[in-house]
Parts: structure tokens; sequence; C-alpha cells
């Protein structure tokens, strides 16, 4: 039989949409959910209301048509805009990973930026006296991963404003990757960095108005008067998908929702000489170094690890480790989001490639230590622990700090 040209572009046409469907997304619910912001300009900003305001934030405090809600508050007459304060990478995110934008003026508003990258206490607390606000507001897409750096950053921003003698709101944004549950090992403080200031779990299933009355009650010297203004239409279970929302890459090697799914799990091998995928479209779900083969995608998927496979990937970073190189290593294909722990599939990584590669081996800082808390993953895996066996290592810890994060959560 014979098709015509029309009858088999049609053909060729569905069978790529069908192909194309990515089953494990959700459709965006006809009522979507309203973020802090938006509730509290639907209020008028009534919290807001004869106050000086600065606000920390980055390109990802956007509306739902995408315009900056600097933008859209410094244009508000009802609003008393008068500071901005970046993070890493900064406020219009023009920084790559260790950086920020330094102190200047904003082109589009005038408003004086100011930078809290690595500022803490009395110096940061100084900063916000300067800048003559009474009241900073937060408002940072973030990640659900203890070592991404704006849930310090809002953590340091309370500290520093109750230094300050200042008000603190946090307006609410979803945990992209849910909020159902802690997951990974929990921080020792000795070794509390700006990738982890306070002992929560890895992934810690919470967004950042709850982290912030966990870290008013729990871990501030003394609380800063604290609001949040909280979502409406938010569902603990439901990825970031799942609603009307856009997304905007909260830092340079955060490009999708995707690369958040997997990031809690896979960030772990910045502590290792293994390419983590920065440089490639696809960080953190791309893994590899210099000699890898097939043999490490092979070991992982005999795993059998829920909710996921495993790709013998050949890839070469435009930079970061292995800059221009043509590298070998794994890509993470995550098939059912429901099931997969990301957690323990970045350790079932560690120990596999540590088992196939001879070349395998910590960064001489051990950064692991910071990334995962303590030396009890890094040891253990040099001990030729299992991986149920380092799992395993973490869970009383892990159990005591959901026992806290049940008091904090706001959302069903």
């Amino acid at each position: 039989m014979r098709l015509s040209r029309r009858a088999l572009l049609a053909a060729t046409t569905a069978a790529a949409s069908l192909s194309a469907a990515p089953p494990a997304t959700a459709s965006p619910r006809h009522n979507p959910l309203s973020t802090g912001f938006e509730r509290l300009a639907a209020n008028g900003y009534q919290q807001l209301r004869g106050r000086r305001i600065g606000i920390v934030t980055n390109p990802t405090g956007i509306t739902r048509d995408v315009r900056h809600i600097v933008d859209v508050m410094h244009a508000d007459h009802r609003v008393n805009l008068v500071a901005v304060f970046g993070p890493e990478h900064g406020f219009r995110g023009t920084a790559q990973a260790g950086g920020s934008e330094g102190r200047y003026d904003d082109p589009a508003t005038g408003l004086p930026v100011y930078d809290t990258y690595l500022k803490s206490g009395r110096p940061l607390a100084d900063i916000f006296t300067a800048s003559g606000v009474d009241t900073v507001v937060f408002d940072i897409q973030d990640v659900g991963a203890r070592f991404y750096t704006y849930i310090w950053t809002l953590y340091d921003c309370m500290e520093a404003a109750q230094l300050a003698g200042k008000r603190f709101v946090v307006l609410d944004r979803p945990n992209p990757v849910t909020g159902r549950s802690a997951q990974g090992p929990v921080l020792h403080k000795e070794f509390a960095t700006f990738v982890g200031r306070q002992p929560i779990s890895q992934a810690h299933g919470m967004t950042v108005a709850e982290l912030a009355r966990l870290f008013n009650k729990e871990f501030l010297t003394a609380p800063v008067p604290l609001e949040t203004v909280l979502m409406t239409g938010w569902k603990r279970s439901e990825f970031y998908d799942a609603w009307s929302l856009p997304w905007v890459p909260p830092s340079p090697n955060m490009p999708t929702p995707d690369t958040a799914l997997v990031y809690s799990g896979t960030c772990l091998f910045e502590g290792t000489n293994l390419s983590e995928g920065r440089g490639t479209t696809r960080p953190f779900e791309l893994l590899g170094a210099e000699d890898i083969d097939g043999r490490w995608a092979a070991a992982a998927g005999e795993l059998g690890l829920p909710g996921v496979h495993f790709r013998e990937a050949y890839f070469a970073p435009t930079f970061s480790k292995f800059q221009g190189k043509t590298i070998g290593g794994v890509q993470i294909h995550v098939h059912d989001r429901a099931a997969y722990d990301p957690v323990r599939t970045g350790i079932a990584l560690l120990v596999t490639a540590k088992k196939v590669w001879s070349g395998f081996s910590w960064r001489s800082d051990n950064w692991i230590d910071k990334l995962t808390g303590s030396t009890r993953v890094r040891t253990a895996i040099d001990a030729g622990a299992s991986i149920d066996e380092v799992v395993a290592g973490w869970q009383q810890e892990l159990a005591a700090f959901r026992r806290i994060r049940k008091e904090y959560l706001l959302y069903k």
C-alpha cells in the first residue's frame, strides 16, 4: 500500500509526538497555585505598607508572566523599594558558581544592589543598616538540597536582620522536587560551611518558608521578627511541572527541573575527580571522567535502582573539569520520579564508580565531607561498604531530623 506524502507526514508527526511525550510529566493544573509573591501583590502589599523595603532575590523572583518582581514592585507606588541584595550568581544571575556581581546600581531601576555572597553576621548586618531598609524580603526559588547555597543565604540574612534590628518577610515558592520526605545524611556541626550551615538532611523536602520557621526557632541564637507569605494550592506530593509556573534557572548549572530532581544525589560528584557534568547541557545528569567506559553504566544498571536507567555516555565539557576533553561515563534517565531516590542513587554511583574505575579519587580537600556533612560517607565507601551499609549509617540521625522537621511543615 502506498501512502500519500500528506498521510506519511501525518503518521510520522503522530509517532514523533508519542515518542517525545515524557511519561513522568504531569499536565499543569487548571487552577494553578499562587506563590507567596502573587498573594502579597493580590493583597495590595499590605505587609509592606509604610516600610522601607530591601529584597533578597535573583532571576527566579518572577511573576507568572516572567516579569521580575523587583521591576514590578519598583513601578508600584504602594511599595517603597529602596535596595536589592544579590546572592551567589548575583541578582541578575550573571556570575558562575562561586561568584557574585558585587555592588552596583541596577540599570533597569536605578536601585542599589548589594552583594551578600559569603557575607554573614555583623558584616552583613552592617550592609542592611547602610542600605536604609527596615524590612528585608526574601524571594528565591530553591531546589531542595542542603548544599544549594540560597537556603543559607536565607539563614545568614535572617541572622543579620536580627542583629540589625530589621523585620524579615519570606515569600514562599514550591520545592520543585516535592516536599514528601527528608532524605540523606544530616550535617554534623563541625562540618558547617556555606554549603551547609546547620544540621538538616541532604534532601530536606521543605519550602523556604518552612525552612525559615525552622531556622528561626531551632538554630538562630535569637529569633528575628519573621513573617511568611505562604502559597495556596501547593501539595507536597507535586513536582514543579504539575503547575503552570515558568522555570527560570536558579543558577547557571540548574537549567531545568530535571536537573533539580537528580541534584541532591549527583552533586556529591563535586567532591570527586569525576566531572559532574558542568560545561554540558545536562549538568548533574551527565557524570564521567577520562578512561571510563560502558562498565560503569552496566554496573549501575545491574543494581535495579527504582525509577532510573543509566546510559553509557560520552561528552566533552566546555568548562570546569576535563574542559575540552572527550570523557566517558553515564547519563541518568529518571523514568519514575515517584519511585526515584536521588540520594541513594548518588551513593550507588559513587560506590560503582570506585569499583569499575581505578582512577577514582576524592578531592584532596575532602570536599565530599562538606557535601555529605561528615566523614561517614567517604570513610565507609573507602572501607568497601555496600550501598545499603552506607545508607544505613545515617538513618538514626535522619529519623531525629524528621521529627523536628515535622513541626514546621505548613502544607499537606
